[in-house]
């Protein structure tokens, strides 16, 4: 609609201030009562595409927060464009059904209104006094007064997202949401919502199209990190989950706009606020073009970076697929499967602790298959029951946060 090109809506294997640098997980919010920034919500950049006749646009981006906070800003990307952005005002607010919002508040990026982000770059709003609540929806909403020719976004969101007509000028500030007239399913430029909160700190789920809710019922946040998000504010209030899934991700090779976990383990990852424990979710990309031991040793070097960064690394194992509906399993898959789960469940102290994927959510009359009450229909992708059932095998105690919860 409107010159934003039609989207491939075919399944893939797992198939799935302005600032140059990247924000630091110890980056301090309130240090005098304790409150420092934490990720409350994150997506990773994955693609970029062209528009044309785009301006005077305004987008509202509805996100669900893991951790709550008494005061919230924004992280904008503009990472794979090649020419700047500007946004001429942004809102935040929590949402009051559809659209509307219930009081948006205006943001400001060092001081002003307006933050124009070079190509590639990215830019973090000032912080805003808002009481954001624990598994709430939050509302960004950006005014785009320019040209727009390129946009960064995160395709297959599984969220609805909301425009106005082009033309229509700046609604940031609206409380209702009737003009916001067309929607897509896609988060452009918002890469991150951080809130000062306790020093729980949050877990970044790092994964491919599991991980980022492909064939989850969409608008209901059950992606199985919202489900871990809800499992951990229920007995430890102030633990962030953050998703950093990417439809089609590999851990050992990677293109232009999906990069290998490996080449984004900095951007997603490693540089998240507040960030303290990762949980690797990763491989089933990789089986039917690398060796088990090219994805183990990717595995081994993934999480040595992040136990540098003073990080806890739990390690998932690969679920089964076997009669893929896209192919793409064999024997000769399978049998690189097992080996990286084996290394998985038994890694010589590589991995902090591991949370068994596979078994929560196989066939046990044929543990090479998903379980039917799991399958969405592909015989890969889990069903809400199957990223629940994900969410549930993690042992709350191995992610490390600090205060019991059994």
């Amino acid at each position: 609609m409107h010159g934003i090109r039609g989207r491939l809506a075919a399944v893939l294997l797992a198939v799935s201030a302005v600032v140059a640098g990247t924000v630091a997980p110890a980056e301090a919010g309130r240090q005098g009562d304790q409150r420092v920034w934490t990720g409350t919500w994150a997506t990773a950049a994955s693609e970029h595409y062209e528009v044309s006749g785009m301006s005077e646009v305004t987008v509202r981006m509805p996100v669900h927060t893991s951790v709550g906070g008494s005061s919230v800003r924004i992280r904008l990307t503009n990472a794979y464009a090649t020419d700047p952005v500007t946004i001429g005002h942004a809102t935040v607010g929590l949402r009051d059904g559809g659209s509307a919002v219930a009081r948006p508040y205006d943001l400001r990026f060092g001081g002003k209104r307006a933050v124009t982000i070079p190509a590639g770059g990215q830019a973090v709003s000032d912080p805003v006094g808002l009481a954001v609540p624990a598994l709430a929806d939050l509302v960004v909403s950006l005014h785009l007064p320019g040209q727009v020719t390129h946009i960064t976004d995160h395709w297959w969101a599984q969220q609805t997202v909301y425009w106005t007509d082009y033309g229509a000028g700046d609604h940031a500030a609206d409380t209702t949401g009737d003009d916001y007239t067309w929607t897509t399913t896609s988060w452009p430029f918002l890469s991150g919502v951080d809130v000062t909160a306790p020093r729980a700190g949050s877990v970044v789920a790092l994964g491919d199209s599991i991980t980022d809710g492909s064939y989850s019922t969409a608008d209901s946040n059950r992606r199985w990190p919202d489900l871990l998000s809800a499992r951990l504010n229920a007995c430890r209030p102030g633990a962030g989950v953050l998703n950093a899934g990417i439809t089609s991700n590999r851990i050992t090779a990677g293109t232009e706009t999906n990069p290998s976990a490996l080449d984004r383990l900095e951007r997603d990852v490693l540089s998240q606020p507040g960030a303290r424990t990762l949980i690797l979710f990763e491989g089933i990309n990789d089986l039917g073009g690398a060796s088990a031991e090219q994805i183990i040793a990717g595995m081994k070097t993934i999480a040595h970076r992040a136990h540098q960064r003073g990080m806890r690394v739990v390690g998932a194992t690969i679920a089964p697929y076997k009669d893929f509906t896209w192919g793409g399993w064999s024997e000769e898959t399978e049998t690189r499967r097992q080996q990286v789960n084996a290394f998985v469940r038994d890694s010589g102290g590589i991995f902090d602790d591991y949370a068994d994927f596979d078994r929560a959510v196989r066939d046990p009359a044929d543990p090479q298959r998903l379980g039917a009450a799991y399958d969405s229909g592909d015989h890969l992708h889990p069903n809400d029951a199957g990223m629940k059932a994900f969410a549930d095998s993690i042992d709350l105690t191995s992610l490390g946060l600090g205060r019991g919860c059994s």
